[in-house]
């Protein structure tokens, strides 16, 4: 009877060993995954950079007044003002965000994640990738938009997936998050897949269509000319068990500062669901880093 409880205490250390190694070393199907899909990308995005050359020299093209002059004239202003103008035209944009508030949905758990996401400007494709623990139980996630689908899913013990979101509905949600984070991405605003109406001195219609999907929302700005939320009514909350509510999500942006590159980008960045019974505010970061190497 010992030697039988010695055994099966054996077999329960050593799986918790295991588990233990399986949950800290690096690899990660879903990080996997993400990097696989970025890589992708990056090799097919659009040259924006290094493309004016002759026998001798190589130039880096930038982006210029006339290259915006179609764009309303509020556009325009966010521009010039935030130091767009004499840029780098990129091809994509990565940010990164650390220990992020972010809520699974109302009432229920907060957790803190890391943020990594990258846009594309050649055409409305986003990559997300989330990474967090719950209850030292690794949970990482991956929100996508690629080639007109968009998703979500999320996975514990980096085995276990706990939800994995597709559809029209995450279709529409995964594009209107793309057209929320464009003006960060200044060549997507001169493609032709984004629209623009200026309602007035502080407000900006912008209307997004790819892959016979469209969608719409308003950048607002304040008198500095930065812009300070994204709202929209076309972006479906969609619950646990699959049901769809629209309703009003926004986009806040604060704390605009200058970096390293001379652009003022804002430092803060929400993501917020207008409910009836009040707002839910389900992501609520600092941007950690933007337009540098991966840092996974």
């Amino acid at each position: 009877m010992k030697k039988k409880f010695m055994t099966i205490l054996i077999i329960i250390i050593a799986i918790i060993l295991l588990l233990a190694i399986w949950f800290n070393i690096p690899y990660s199907p879903v990080k996997t995954q993400f990097r696989n899909d970025v890589e992708a990308r990056l090799q097919n995005a659009a040259a924006l950079t290094n493309v004016n050359t002759d026998s001798s020299v190589t130039r880096v093209k930038t982006l210029d007044s006339a290259a915006i002059a179609s764009l309303p004239p509020l556009i325009q202003k966010y521009l010039e003002t935030c130091g767009y103008i004499g840029s780098e035209r990129r091809s994509h944009l990565t940010m990164e965000y650390k220990d992020v508030d972010f809520g699974m949905g109302v009432n229920k758990p907060r957790l803190k994640i890391d943020y990594t996401h990258v846009d594309f400007a050649d055409s409305p494709n986003r990559l997300a990738f989330i990474d967090s623990k719950m209850f030292g139980i690794p949970f990482q996630g991956y929100d996508y938009y690629m080639n007109g689908k968009g998703g979500m899913k999320g996975v514990l013990a980096k085995l276990i997936t706990l939800f994995d979101q597709t559809g029209p509905a995450m279709d529409k949600a995964s594009l209107i998050t793309y057209l929320a984070e464009a003006l960060f991405l200044p060549e997507t605003l001169l493609k032709d897949f984004i629209t623009f109406k200026q309602i007035n001195e502080h407000a900006v219609e912008a209307t997004i269509t790819n892959k016979g999907v469209t969608a719409s929302g308003i950048f607002h700005f304040n008198d500095a000319y930065e812009m300070t939320s994204f709202t929209t009514k076309d972006r479906g909350q969609i619950s646990s068990d699959g049901t769809i509510e629209y309703t009003p999500w926004e986009a806040q942006c604060e704390n605009y500062k200058e970096y390293s590159d001379g652009i003022k980008r804002p430092t803060v960045f929400r993501a917020v669901w207008k409910n009836k019974n009040g707002d839910f505010v389900y992501f609520d970061g600092k941007i950690s880093k933007v337009n540098g190497a991966i840092s996974l």
